[in-house]
């Protein structure tokens, strides 16, 4: 019945959302900040926790212990082995997720009111009390290196991991957080211990809630919750500038496709030239087929079902990326046409017309994303990660119609390195 319960909630709570959400601040008894938003209409909660530092927090020689540890996290806690905690989820018709990034650790929950202080132990147990028995770790550590293994054969993840190794070197960001075959086979229970002492911790974690509850209910169980965590975890990497020649690098693969990863310095999120950047991408390769990359490779030269740009900008590093794949007599005019598209707007900026539509673009489909609650919580919590204003949602769309289309033409100027766009290419390629 609870299921039942929990599903059809679902279907009312994925309605669409206003985008003026109205979010409290608050600080609990012991001292967690935590962003709220009530929704008392539907009697659920959804929270999202990060942890800031990510796979980047794995110790030397020890790459992949991070992901490792959070798949771990619900495999068994306190008195609860794997299959254990599995049941006590479904019987609560709870959903808990744990995921890991290069820069943050990842873990929600959606739980129905009527069972909350249940379903916010078992995550408490989750978090606070791991098992890591030796069982689920070597069934975990077994799927990781399926994973590892698969990706070695894995045109689009050899292009990623090749670029990542070029731009970051010995850099955290510089190799895949899976770990590899020897580093993932050799990492040991106290290893996964260490890593979750290292990357679950006070100082680095911010805390989103949306629901049916108040701040005065949530600050005791949000203490309660995270109250026996570290203090402080493992230092943080430095901050790194990616190492971006310009250069076209081939790694030879047996495929009739090749894949491309291409990319140059990108723009950090606080910048204040962001939102111009995140325009100027989005007529240049992240509007779809309205795009500029996607009518020029694909369209007018039908060199490619797809290819993208995006911004990247992560904690440490800043990132403009892109990908394309077109068949290996082929990649060789994709690669010259995407250079040549870098170049014209970076010279010759975007029109009037472009920008209108961009706009139109991002600030038709924003209030799209508030479409329940969980949805809701996962972009507060990013809010904090990023360093956002509480009331960002509010005036995002407002920042990005400020923009004009002397500002735009400025940043297309100012960040578009056309001799610096490095790629990657994954095949057999012909005339590269």
């Amino acid at each position: 019945m609870k299921r039942f319960l929990f599903a059809v909630l679902m279907v009312f709570v994925s309605l669409p959302a206003r985008a003026d959400v109205d979010i409290k601040e608050f600080t609990s008894p012991g001292g967690i900040n935590v962003w709220l938003l009530e929704e008392p209409s539907i009697p659920m909660v959804a929270l999202e926790l990060r942890f800031q530092g990510g796979a980047s927090l794995d110790a030397e020689g020890k790459r992949g212990a991070t992901n490792l540890m959070v798949g771990l996290l619900e495999e068994g806690a306190g008195d609860l082995d794997s299959q254990g905690f599995a049941k006590a989820s479904e019987s609560l018709a709870a959903r808990y997720g744990y995921d890991v990034s290069d820069d943050t650790v990842a873990i929600s929950s959606v739980f129905l009111s009527e069972n909350r202080d249940e379903a916010m132990e078992l995550l408490r147990l989750s978090i606070i009390e791991p098992r890591f028995d030796e069982a689920s770790l070597e069934r975990v550590r077994g799927q990781v290196l399926s994973v590892v293994r698969s990706e070695e054969t894995d045109p689009n993840k050899i292009a990623g991991k090749t670029f990542k190794a070029i731009a970051f070197g010995d850099h955290p960001y510089g190799s895949g957080l899976n770990g590899t075959v020897e580093s993932v086979s050799s990492l040991t229970r106290d290893d996964i211990v260490a890593a979750h002492q290292a990357a679950l911790a006070k100082d680095r974690m911010v805390v989103s809630v949306v629901g049916d509850i108040t701040a005065e209910e949530l600050g005791p169980m949000l203490d309660n919750l995270l109250g026996a965590l570290p203090e402080k975890g493992a230092p943080l990497p430095p901050k790194t500038t990616p190492n971006l020649t310009g250069a076209v690098e081939v790694v030879e693969f047996d495929t009739p496709q090749s894949v491309a990863v291409f990319g140059q310095l990108g723009i950090e999120r606080d910048d204040d030239d962001f939102f111009a950047a995140y325009l100027l991408n989005t007529i240049l390769g992240g509007g779809g087929f309205e795009s500029r990359l996607m009518e020029e490779v694909r369209e007018k030269r039908g060199l490619t079902y797809g290819v993208y740009s995006y911004l990247v900008p992560k904690d440490l590093a800043a990132l403009y990326m892109g990908s394309v794949a077109s068949a290996n007599d082929r990649i060789g005019e994709a690669v010259q046409v995407i250079q040549d598209e870098w170049a014209r707007m970076a010279n010759d900026g975007v029109t009037l017309d472009e920008l209108n539509k961009a706009k139109a673009l991002l600030t038709g489909a924003y209030p799209l994303r508030f479409d329940g609650n969980g949805a809701i919580a996962e972009i507060m919590v990013g809010m904090q990660v990023q360093g956002l204003p509480i009331d960002y949602i509010k005036t995002r769309n407002d920042k990005v119609n400020a923009v004009t289309l002397d500002e735009i033409n400025r940043v297309a100027s100012e960040l578009l390195k056309p001799d610096a766009l490095q790629f990657v290419i994954v095949g057999k390629p012909e005339g590269v």
